[in-house]
């Protein structure tokens, strides 16, 4: 069985799931730039029932630019996002890829909102590119 744990930078919140993410995303959208103050974000999302959640967390809700809410876990202590759902595809919880801080990660297979794509960066030709 797979098992992989998400921590904030203090590891007071903390995230594990018992399954393999359903998708692996690049979003390139302009709230994903401002939320991980990068580029782009890149997450997971794993099924509701596969995930534990540890420690308290701060919910911060959003309007994404699909016009959907987003509700964005994050901790109260060091201000790192660990979780978020959207109230799009419920079910589903994403995190941050990076949450997980292992490099073995599973590799995203979709890029979208591509049309906020800062001209400099490059996604892989083999994923699903939605612009």
């Amino acid at each position: 069985m797979t098992q992989r744990v998400a921590t904030c930078s203090c590891r007071q919140l903390m995230l594990r799931t018992t399954e393999e993410p359903l998708r692996v995303s690049i979003c390139h959208c302009h709230a994903c730039q401002r939320r991980t103050g990068s580029v782009f974000g890149v997450q997971a999302r794993f099924r509701e029932g596969s995930v534990v959640i540890r420690g308290r967390a701060t919910a911060y809700v959003r309007k994404g630019d699909t016009g959907q809410d987003a509700t964005f876990h994050f901790c109260p202590v060091c201000g790192s996002t660990l979780y978020y759902r959207l109230d799009s595809v419920e079910g589903l919880i994403g995190v941050p890829v990076g949450a997980f801080a292992n490099p073995g990660f599973p590799a995203p297979n979709i890029s979208v909102f591509e049309e906020c794509m800062h001209p400099w960066v490059t996604v892989p030709s083999d994923i699903e590119h939605i612009h």
